[in-house]
């Protein structure tokens, strides 16, 4: 007979670890993400409507203090997230933010591809985003 694989779930050795999450903290990342979604969503806005308004500092703490909890909740589950690449194109997201916001990068560019790095990782399947990278 020809080997037939097994039906049950078997762990990528590429992907980090993961641990279990209880549900309720699942729950309170949805209602999180959805908030920072309109902190972002200012944050962007900023950057590409004309004119260049000031950034409101409440959408900045909005948008920083939500994604912090974000990064916590889903290290909570993804132990290695800086290993892997949602973590790491997290980092490299920060950093483009910060150079825009500092003056060093042209700010509408550096913001949007910052923002299109960060809805492709935050979409693409879990054997990408979770990937192992060293």
């Amino acid at each position: 007979m020809a080997d037939r694989k097994s039906n049950s779930h078997t762990r990528d050795s590429r992907l980090g670890q993961t641990a279990d999450r209880p549900y309720w903290i699942w729950l309170v990342s949805i209602f999180i993400r959805a908030v920072h979604q309109v902190g972002a969503a200012v944050f962007l806005a900023v950057f590409l409507l004309p004119g260049q308004p000031d950034l409101p500092r409440t959408y900045l703490v909005l948008s920083t203090v939500t994604g912090g909890l974000l990064m916590v909740f889903e290290m909570l589950r993804h132990r290695q997230l800086l290993r892997e690449t949602a973590g790491l194109a997290t980092l490299v997201k920060l950093v483009l933010m910060g150079m825009a916001l500092h003056g060093w990068l042209p700010g509408a560019p550096a913001m949007l591809i910052a923002f299109v790095l960060a809805a492709i990782f935050a979409h693409a399947p879990k054997q990408i985003r979770h990937r192992r990278l060293f």
